[in-house]
């Protein structure tokens, strides 16, 4: 590439000049520099000869989709050999042939193109011609080339290809054929081209049926929620390891078609931590390591140490299994699995090319630390912290049974209960103080409510049914903001009740606490249309509205014991569904 930038001014007598020498030079520097951690759409890739390696700013992905073949597997010198490559829809591509025995060795050999629309020759290093790329990010499925044998060419050479599926979805040095020239001495170890495959992907199977929970507490230890789910249905999370001498199978299952997740962590709270990811891209799974920093999204490793990896993903369940060694020094980032451990399984949606989305709700995470090369055992755990959970239940408590009952009594059994006393004040009164000093998600109407209660006029004051009014209205504002709380608070990712049971509960609730409240209204105005009918016949002229209220009072009664037997059903009921998460 060449740039000529020229910087100046022209006048009648000098002409034009050029200056600012330095500024053209740090212009020059800059594109360089962003040429070299670009993207290459034109194929120009020859940074990327040694490692392969295309500058996108993510890890590769593991398991390849597109293929290598050749036409021979025997050359000499001077021999054309056909390679094509084939596979899904993709972008960009690079390939080249290396010593079989020494991977990291450069380019063998040079290649002739087929199409020139679809590919182009580069130079990678001395050998011209020792490299194929692509000409545009133009979509692709099929790449064919010739590579001409040099004279000097090793005894076995391999056929390596990077593969850009998109931008940051792609494979690298995916590893094709081997092919040697005549009588060839057997290698006395095992090639490179094995080990160099299982660092960058795996060989990936599917799974032809689902997990079951067989072996749970006696063979492997299991992590499931809801407890003693089973793996097969569409609602159970799912999580087992299985020590088979230095390594350990582990299985991991859920209702996700985006991805699972589970880490090892030495507390409980995201940061430093072992995780280990299977990734729903375009109904393909992929399973990847990586390693968690602070709150941060997880960067996948490009170096996997799984082996022996498969999945499954059916009716949006997705399922997959994979083996790890039980100590893996070698590794940065990987946890010994013989010690304990508190254990996360998260569930998220991912994106079209795998980029994963923060978790739906909270991680289920165990109670306690576990080793689970230890004793097997069948455990659950939780999704919600015990404070947490906590404050929920006294939510409940307070809303459901406390404020709820103190409202009604304090509105409609002051005729019932006037002669009884307690601490000095009469029993209707004492009940109702409670939802004052127990609304906590409405403290500063629930503060303002005693303080108001404090300067109430006496019965007669002219300024008594003002205060009557404020005193309902402020009341009334509280319990309708309390409500909306509890609805959203069901639903934070910290609690979340089960969803839509929750908000129809809570709906039944709020139905039950209004019909309640509105029959007793009702009878209130039936009682006060009869003191006017018995006024209006002067049969009983001494009757008075107190009198005429406790006559309703053996009704109200039975109507406040149904009342709070209804709100202790429901409030066992949010007790218990608190307690499964």
């Amino acid at each position: 590439m060449a740039i000529l930038l020229r910087f100046g001014h022209c006048n009648r007598r000098t002409g034009c000049k050029m200056e600012l020498p330095g500024l053209a030079f740090a212009v020059w520097m800059f594109i360089c520099l962003c040429a070299s951690v670009d993207s290459y759409p034109s194929g120009k890739v020859r940074e990327a000869c040694a490692s392969m390696i295309p500058c996108h700013g993510s890890s590769p992905q593991l398991s390849p989709e597109h293929t290598i073949t050749v036409n021979g597997t025997e050359f000499k010198p001077g021999d054309k050999i056909e390679v094509h490559l084939s596979g899904p829809d993709f972008e960009g591509f690079f390939i080249q042939a290396r010593d079989a025995e020494h991977l990291d060795s450069p380019a063998v050999g040079s290649f002739m193109l087929v199409d020139r629309r679809l590919s182009q020759l580069l130079t990678c290093g001395r050998t011209k011609n020792s490299a194929v790329s692509h000409t545009s990010k133009a979509k692709k499925k099929y790449i064919k080339a010739y590579w001409i044998a040099p004279g000097d060419a090793p005894k076995r050479v391999q056929f390596l290809a990077t593969v850009v599926k998109k931008y940051k979805i792609f494979w690298v040095k995916i590893p094709g054929p081997i092919v040697s020239q005549p009588n060839a001495p057997s290698p006395t170890t095992p090639l490179h081209a094995t080990s160099k495959a299982i660092s960058t992907s795996h060989p990936v199977s599917y799974l032809s049926k689902p997990f079951n929970a067989s072996g749970c507490g006696s063979m492997k230890f299991c992590i499931r929620n809801p407890s003693n789910c089973d793996p097969e249905s569409a609602s159970c999370f799912f999580l087992s390891f299985q020590q088979e001498k230095t390594s350990v199978f582990i299985e991991m299952s859920g209702p996700s078609e985006g991805y699972l997740a589970f880490a090892l962590s030495h507390d409980q709270w995201m940061g430093g931590d072992d995780a280990y990811l299977c990734i729903n891209d375009d109904h393909r799974v992929h399973v990847s390591t990586a390693y968690l920093k602070g709150r941060s999204p997880p960067v996948l490793d490009s170096e996997n140490a799984l082996e022996d990896v498969s999945w499954r993903l059916v009716d949006g369940v997705l399922q997959c299994s994979f083996r790890r060694s039980t100590r893996l020094p070698a590794y940065k980032g990987r946890f010994n699995l013989d010690a304990s451990y508190y254990i996360f399984l998260a569930d998220g949606e991912a994106s079209e090319g795998g980029l994963i989305y923060k978790h739906h709700h909270q991680p289920l995470i165990t109670n306690g630390m576990y080793n689970v090369t230890g004793l097997p055992q069948d455990i659950g755990g939780s999704r919600s912290p015990r404070l947490i959970k906590a404050h929920g239940a006294l939510m409940f408590v307070a809303w459901i049974t406390t404020v709820s009952i103190g409202v009604i009594v304090a509105r409609f059994f002051k005729p019932v209960w006037s002669h009884s006393f307690l601490f000095g004040k009469e029993m209707w009164f004492q009940q109702a103080g409670f939802h004052p000093y127990l609304g906590c998600t409405v403290m500063a109407l629930t503060i303002f409510q005693p303080l108001m209660a404090g300067f109430r006029p006496s019965r007669h004051a002219p300024r008594r049914q003002l205060f009557n009014w404020f005193h309902w209205s402020t009341g009334t504002t509280a319990r309708i903001l309390a409500v909306v709380t509890m609805f959203l608070g069901m639903d934070l990712p910290a609690l979340d009740l089960p969803d839509p049971w929750d908000t129809y509960t809570m709906i039944g609730f709020v139905a039950w606490h209004v019909s309640i409240d509105v029959l007793l209204e009702i009878h209130s105005y039936w009682l006060v249309r009869k003191v006017e009918v018995i006024e209006d016949d002067r049969v009983q002229i001494l009757q008075s509205l107190t009198s005429a209220e406790a006559e309703g009072r053996l009704f109200k009664q039975i109507v406040l014991t149904i009342y709070v037997c209804g709100n202790i059903v429901f409030l066992i009921a949010f007790l218990a569904a608190i307690n499964q998460i």
